[in-house]
């Protein structure tokens, strides 16, 4: 009965035992997925905050990762000191707290460019459509002899 048990041992035909190859080749094939639909995209978005956090210039405005809003008055290291609300309140923050750059102080600058020549523009047609005016329109002596003329 033993030899019987030993010569079974010895031919073992049974369907997976030589499939043994596939499981490791589908457990390659899902670290390569895991690879690159969970952790590459994770480190190409730690990657983008990291810029952002780095590119943080004074004058910016900011949104914390606890929810609060404001503009960065300075930067030292790895702190951030903001300025919230028209109480003017200055909060220190780690550069680790910031969420995201809701406005750039470069786009803020342009605008307030932007602002100021549309108003010097104004304030230049103004001016021409004043000149124009007192052109066209005659003199007070001269009204009132161009109106005896009609009589």
């Amino acid at each position: 009965m033993v030899m019987f048990l030993a010569e079974a041992a010895a031919t073992d035909t049974s369907p997976y035992a030589s499939q043994g190859w596939v499981t490791i080749v589908m457990l390659l094939v899902m670290l390569a997925v895991f690879y690159f639909f969970l952790y590459r995209p994770q480190k190409k978005q730690e990657q983008q905050i990291n810029e952002m956090r780095n590119s943080l210039e004074v004058g910016d405005e900011i949104t914390t990762i606890g929810g609060i809003i404001g503009k960065v008055v300075s930067i030292k290291g790895d702190t951030v000191l903001i300025e919230t609300g028209n109480d003017r309140n200055k909060i220190r923050i780690l550069r680790s707290a910031v969420k995201s750059i809701d406005v750039r102080a470069s786009e803020i600058e342009e605008e307030e460019r932007a602002k100021a020549k549309k108003a010097k523009e104004s304030k230049d047609t103004n001016k021409d459509a004043k000149g124009s005016k007192e052109k066209s329109e005659p003199a007070d002596g001269e009204a009132k002899d161009n109106a005896g003329e009609n009589k």
